[in-house]
């Protein structure tokens, strides 16, 4: 039996912050380049939609992999972000996740037109609020 719900409704994403070891110990971040509105053309983390029978973590994971090319990453929480106007296409709230990648090769995919680490000092303009999420995993995290 499907039941109906008279009041609006909140979109759920994931995104995935994977860091990884660079040369001097310096850690890098890895970003996809969106190919899809909203931000189309803009840098943003890896992420999206869950499916409706997708625990979190899992949808996370697949993102990562669909976009990036990444598996085997161990995802932890990091923290939820729910800024009222963090995405035009309506009211979405965002579980971040976080993990380190010991290997750096990446192959864009899905709906990313391209994957790359950057260094955390040098970030490109970033759509949604992700400049934010990243900021706060850095300072959570203790990461330089």
């Amino acid at each position: 039996m499907q039941y109906s719900y008279n009041y609006p409704r909140m979109l759920v994403t994931v995104d995935s912050l994977v860091f990884h070891k660079g040369a001097g110990n310096s850690y890098k971040i890895l970003l996809i380049k969106r190919g899809n509105p909203p931000f189309e053309g803009q840098y943003a983390l890896p992420g999206g939609f869950p499916e409706m029978d997708e625990l979190l973590t899992d949808a996370a994971k697949r993102e990562l992999m669909e976009e990036t090319g990444l598996t085997g990453i161990n995802l932890e929480s990091l923290s939820t972000f729910d800024a009222v106007n963090r995405d035009p296409r309506g009211r979405n709230i965002s579980v971040a996740f976080y993990g380190f990648a010991v290997h750096s090769k990446v192959t864009a995919g899905d709906d990313a037109s391209e994957a790359q680490w950057f260094p955390l000092n040098s970030l490109p303009p970033l759509a949604f609020d992700h400049k934010q999420i990243i900021g706060y995993a850095v300072e959570m995290l203790g990461l330089k």
